[in-house]
């Protein structure tokens, strides 16, 4: 008996194939259909090719008509386990069936035990903690999505580091909040993340020092023009002070009155004068009170400002 070679015969010859009721584009001929291709068996045309769908194995236990989601959430550094986790019902099932009183005490033990077990260790439940409070911080600022997760993320390089021992967790959370928003130059002041934050401010204050100096952030200086539209909304301007106020901060900003100054103080100088120049009935305190900053930074800001306008005017009369 003649032994067949194993060469002979590929995997797309192992398929069976299945007939098909469409005719040959061609010849009008038989035409058979397998997994890999469609081809005429009398000429050979292959009419299609690539049959294997390459998408996902969408499949639903909800409900198959309208849902087809399978695969779950995505994996995300928000969560201590990356979303991974478990979730046990309470009083219905996966059909919405009530359930009966014993299946509900079994729930109820099931998941007393899971909540025992969730966390391996101590810094596991550190992680889960902080990044709880991240999430929390983020949510109540209104901040995006991606802010979020690489404040998470800058948590947890700072638990990696081992900056958590001997500080409160909720200050790095805070911290790592702040020092995302200063990365991408997000015009955040420190008063308003530490009204939403469960510690003081200098508590912020050290953790960012520490983050900043361990990890080498890439922060960048607070430009007096970005802090203008939250200043402006607090104090109710019209637009057109709101953009002389801009254009001032951006001309500071290009000169060096800027520098070693307090970014609010200078905005708050900007806005005081645009107010001055469109008729504005602004005071020093309000604006100051508005900005975090005393009214004597704003007086001294503004008189600079003054003798740099002095100046260009006079440059360019000449």
């Amino acid at each position: 008996m003649a032994t067949r070679n194993i060469y002979e015969t590929a995997f797309d010859e192992d398929v069976q194939c299945e007939s098909s009721s469409n005719s040959c584009p061609e010849c009008n001929g038989h035409v058979a259909t397998n997994a890999l291709e469609t081809v005429c068996e009398d000429c050979g045309l292959v009419i299609a090719d690539q049959q294997i769908d390459h998408g996902p194995e969408w499949r639903s236990f909800e409900d198959d008509d309208t849902n087809r989601e399978r695969t779950g959430t995505p994996l995300t550094a928000a969560r201590h386990d990356r979303g991974l986790s478990t979730t046990i019902g309470r009083s219905t099932d996966g059909k919405n069936n009530a359930l009966s009183s014993q299946k509900r005490c079994q729930l109820a033990r099931l998941r007393r035990e899971h909540s025992r077990s969730r966390f391996q260790s101590k810094a596991e439940r550190n992680l889960a903690h902080g990044l709880g409070e991240v999430r929390r911080i983020t949510s109540t600022l209104e901040l995006g999505g991606s802010i979020r997760d690489q404040a998470c993320q800058l948590f947890r390089s700072a638990q990696r580091e081992d900056l958590l021992l001997g500080r409160s967790i909720e200050a790095i959370a805070a911290a790592s909040v702040y020092g995302i928003c200063r990365c991408h130059g997000r015009p955040l002041a420190r008063d308003d993340l530490v009204d939403v934050a469960r510690v003081d401010h200098s508590s912020v204050t050290n953790a960012y020092k520490t983050l900043n100096k361990e990890l080498g952030l890439p922060t960048q200086p607070v430009a007096p023009q970005s802090l203008i539209p939250k200043l402006a909304s607090e104090l109710n301007v019209n637009s057109q002070v709101r953009r002389r106020a801009r254009a001032l901060a951006e001309r500071a900003h290009e000169t060096s009155i800027t520098n070693g100054y307090q970014p609010s103080g200078v905005a708050a100088a900007c806005l005081y004068l645009a107010s001055r120049e469109h008729g504005e009935s602004l005071t020093q305190t309000q604006v100051a009170a508005a900005a975090g900053t005393t009214p004597a930074t704003l007086r001294a800001r503004h008189a600079e400002l003054i003798e740099l306008i002095d100046g260009e005017v006079q440059v360019a009369s000449t």
